[in-house]
């Protein structure tokens, strides 16, 4: 029987360092002597980079598209079957199930359970729910040690800060009431002979709290763009954003105005060493970086906001040197500092660890508790525990295109 073991980790732990370690020094077991592969991010953007540089597709998805323009569920299972072509003597799996559906996730821990009789697996997770059930060895890191834990020790506390004061009033008192905010009728979006989805009929109303959800490839990104301006198949539709019907003359800009967007991916556009107070105030200009002087008023909101986070006392330090939780608390706040119609958070909770998980939900709860901010909240991960949508509006796929279904979660 091989020894296969997990790091339960923070996304405080240098988790490159620790795969340095693991396959290159004795750190919990010879593996530097053996033939090793690593299932992860990095990998997998290594190859997406050879087929743009290079043209070389050396992962071959089943549906023989290059990776680059494959889902994440196709691309991990490509890599993962890659990988094991290769006949390694252990594998190391980082975040394997991040972005993944139900589905998805199930394929890839029956193959890994599989390989598990042959070869030693050694995962790293920042989510107790995704450590693999043949796991026997289970380790968390301190002071740089590896230290080993009972499996049934590692509990789901929630230890994370309450956000105790209320939230800021909005900059302005919004004058434009809209009965609905997105509207969709009968909307039937294809590509080719493909159909995305089909007949979606769907409604968004003031204050409501929503989660979007279905499988990989169900048509989640098909809806988010018809609703944010980006997708000008939305002109052949019955589509209503804002009070107004698609094609009656409103920009892009004018509904991006009334829309707060958050995409785990956002965090590639902020590399600029910016304090995080003029990380929130840059959110009143819809700006990546701040290069106006702002008033008073939108000071004392930004310092607001930072009490409500708790992170006042922070408010000089630079953005990128916060952990990846506490910058999406801030992105959010950036995006909440006027009080849009609707705030969009795709993927939000990919890659934190259960700590900072629990903290953004606490955050998003708090949003639909006290604002007229609706919320849209797309994610494969349901975080049954922690998050509180009011409503769902699941994507259900079929071969002529994906329908919808509305369900009320009380």
């Amino acid at each position: 029987m091989h020894n296969h073991i997990a790091f339960y980790i923070s996304n405080n732990d240098d988790k490159q360092l620790l795969i340095k370690r693991i396959v290159s020094e004795n750190f919990i077991g010879d593996f530097s002597s053996l033939k090793g592969v690593i299932f992860s991010k990095k990998t997998l953007d290594r190859f997406i980079d050879e087929e743009v540089r290079h043209g070389n597709f050396n992962v071959v998805t089943s549906t023989k598209n290059s990776l680059l323009n494959s889902s994440e569920g196709e691309r991990k299972k490509a890599l993962l079957q890659h990988l094991i072509s290769q006949n390694p003597e252990y594998i190391l799996v980082d975040n394997v199930f991040g972005n993944l559906d139900a589905n998805a996730q199930k394929n890839i821990e029956k193959t890994l359970t599989r390989l598990s009789q042959s070869i030693p697996v050694i995962q790293i997770s920042n989510r107790k729910k995704d450590i693999l059930p043949f796991i026997n060895q289970l380790y968390k890191l301190e002071n740089n040690r590896a230290v080993l834990y009972k499996k049934a020790a590692i509990l789901a506390d929630d230890n994370t800060t309450d956000f105790s004061l209320s939230l800021p009033k909005p900059y302005h008192q919004n004058d434009n009431y809209f009965k609905t905010l997105v509207k969709f009728k009968d909307v039937t979006v294809s590509y080719g002979e493909r159909t995305i989805v089909k007949n979606i009929n769907w409604e968004i109303k003031p204050s409501e709290f929503w989660q979007l959800t279905g499988p990989n490839g169900s048509g989640k990104s098909t809806l988010l763009s018809l609703i944010s301006g980006d997708n000008p198949k939305a002109y052949n539709q019955d589509i209503t954003l804002f009070g107004i019907k698609k094609g009656s003359g409103e920009s892009v800009w004018d509904i991006k105005r009334k829309i707060g967007y958050f995409s785990s991916e956002y965090l590639r556009g902020f590399e600029r060493l910016q304090p995080i107070e003029k990380m929130i105030i840059s959110g009143f200009y819809d700006s990546i970086g701040l290069y106006k002087i702002p008033n008073e008023r939108q000071i004392a909101l930004a310092h607001q906001w930072l009490k409500v986070l708790n992170m006042f006392h922070l408010k000089n330090k630079s953005f990128l040197s916060l952990s990846v939780g506490h910058q999406r608390l801030v992105l959010i706040a950036r995006a909440m500092v006027k009080h849009p119609p609707l705030l969009i958070l795709d993927e939000p909770t990919n890659g934190l660890d259960d700590t900072d998980a629990a903290l953004f939900c606490k955050l998003v709860n708090k949003i639909a508790s006290e604002s007229n901010t609706a919320i849209l909240y797309v994610s494969h991960r349901k975080e049954e525990s922690l998050l509180k949508p009011d409503l769902i509006y699941e994507l259900q796929p079929h071969k002529t295109g994906s329908t919808g279904k509305s369900i009320k979660t009380s």
